[in-house]
């Protein structure tokens, strides 16, 4: 009889260890990555304590139709373009809801800096508070770089009850928040153009500033002003050029002119990496033409507006349907090659 309760005793001991054994095993499973951890130092934006410089794209596919929902179906075929030209970072406008593309982006080893809108329903937005549930639930996926608060708002006060200070203080209040959640990623948001005093002043929550910056082939301008005035982090969230020419002007003939965008984004890009003591990079504008923005979603249509934009080069005019460096239908353009380039040879070094 004893010899069977001893039996039975080290029987069940011995399940316990294997299952305490099997439990342990199961923690460490090297398929689960590690977030990478995103930090500042000084003026330099650092992932895993390594300067991590910006070589990135705006990405918002739309494709043709009725429909101007944003569509990942295409997102194989751009993650290769992408990652041939050097791209290394996307910045997208709005939460991307589905994990199995941000895992696809990860796999590919790009990063995303993720939007946040104020209203948005209800959803995923600042006002109702939503939007920490989303960084709750992926701050510890590898794919994400930084957390983005609202684009070009200071355009807009009339979203804000005709006063933009209601719009920096919610901007730094939620910056508090996700702070509070996510130690391990910095906040930004996409400012238009320089951060004024007030604006700097009622925001200091934000870790990183970024800015669309629209100064025809010269956004290199924005970093002396930048450094007079603040010594945080900084880097191009918008700038670049169309595909279309509204008028002829400096050699360039009017419409469909690829030499054009291709032109001005080399000097862009070439002078926005030059100020890297500065600047942590670029998110350029933007991945795809998006047929969505000025009228019929079937064809591409000439026209477009946007707030602050007279500084498009060359000719002054943003034509919002003709920004990609690949057409709709993934058709490199001209711009294309000199992206390329420019991200695949600046500091090999850097991530």
């Amino acid at each position: 009889m004893k010899k069977i309760v001893v039996i039975i005793i080290s029987l069940v001991a011995f399940l316990s260890c294997k299952n305490e054994s099997e439990k342990a095993t199961a923690s460490v499973n090297p398929e689960v990555q590690v977030s990478d951890v995103v930090s500042v130092s000084g003026r330099q934006l650092m992932v895993n304590d390594e300067s991590y410089l910006i070589k990135g794209i705006c990405y918002h596919p739309v494709p043709k139709g009725a429909s101007t929902k944003r569509d990942f179906g295409t997102l194989t075929e751009d993650l290769k373009l992408m990652v041939e030209a050097g791209i290394n970072t996307i910045r997208v406008y709005a939460p991307i809801e589905e994990e199995h593309v941000l895992d696809e982006i990860n796999k590919a080893g790009l990063k995303v800096i993720i939007g946040f809108g104020y209203n948005q329903g209800g959803k995923n937005d600042i006002v109702s508070g939503s939007f920490v549930d989303y960084v709750n639930k992926y701050k510890n996926h590898n794919a994400i770089l930084m957390w983005e608060l609202g684009n070009e708002y200071n355009y807009h006060p009339e979203w804000f009850d005709g006063d933009i200070k209601n719009w920096y203080t919610a901007m730094n209040d939620a910056a508090s928040l996700i702070h509070k959640n996510d130690p391990s990623h910095p906040v930004t948001t996409a400012h238009g153009d320089l951060p004024k005093e007030l604006a700097r002043s009622m925001s200091p929550n934000i870790d990183v500033w970024g800015m669309n910056v629209y100064r025809s082939v010269r956004p290199e301008t924005i970093f002396k002003e930048w450094k007079e005035v603040s010594d945080k982090p900084m880097y191009l969230s918008e700038t670049g050029a169309d595909s279309y020419m509204q008028i002829a002007k400096d050699g360039y003939a009017q419409g469909v002119n690829e030499l054009a965008q291709a032109d001005a984004t080399d000097i862009i890009l070439k002078a926005t990496f030059k100020g890297q003591d500065i600047c942590s990079g670029v998110t350029l504008f933007q991945f795809t033409d998006g047929w969505w923005k000025a009228g019929n979603n079937n064809v591409q249509d000439i026209g477009g507006t946007a707030p602050n934009s007279t500084g498009v080069p060359f000719d002054g005019s943003p034509n919002e349907e003709f920004w990609g460096i690949v057409d709709i239908d993934r058709n490199k353009k001209k711009v294309y090659d000199v992206v390329k380039d420019i991200y695949t040879n600046v500091n090999k070094t850097t991530n």
